[in-house]
């Protein structure tokens, strides 16, 4: 049996698979992590952790796994917690920091975040805006190199 590494970190946030590629989804208490993680799941993404997630740097890179009291559980605001499928770790390659429209620039410059000291793409996103979704996936999209932003 191999045990699993011990968390670098365990943290107030939710994750995503999108793709195959981890997604930090990141903001305070009733900022809409779970709402936004449920309709990126309804659109093919998978759950890897919902509320809080471990961390975990290893050679660079930053995995994202459940805490084993809340693998498989979602908070379905209105409806409860819900029990559901999950991948068991996901490779975080971008950071979604939710903040309300009036707080986002329109064009902001290319952004970065340290978590766990490892450097990840960072983006400000209204969850509750219908483009949220797609620019999540926009997102994931730029960090797996098959969208290119351009310079204005």
């Amino acid at each position: 049996m191999t045990i699993p590494p011990t968390p670098t970190e365990q943290i107030h946030a939710t994750c995503v698979a999108v793709d195959g590629i981890g997604v930090l989804i990141r903001g305070p208490s009733r900022s809409g992590k779970s709402d936004l993680a449920l309709r990126l799941i309804d659109g093919g993404a998978e759950l890897v952790s919902d509320d809080r997630v471990d961390l975990t740097r290893t050679d660079g890179s930053l995995s994202a796994a459940p805490p084993a009291p809340l693998a498989g559980l979602m908070e379905v605001r209105g409806m409860g917690i819900m029990q559901r499928g999950f991948v068991d770790q996901a490779n975080v390659r971008v950071v979604i920091d939710l903040r309300p429209t009036a707080e986002i620039e329109r064009l902001p410059e290319p952004a970065e975040a340290e978590v766990c000291g490892v450097r990840l793409m960072v983006f400000h996103i209204d969850p509750f805006t219908v483009s949220a979704v797609a620019k999540v996936r926009l997102a994931v999209n730029m960090v797996s190199g098959s969208i290119i932003r351009t310079n204005d």
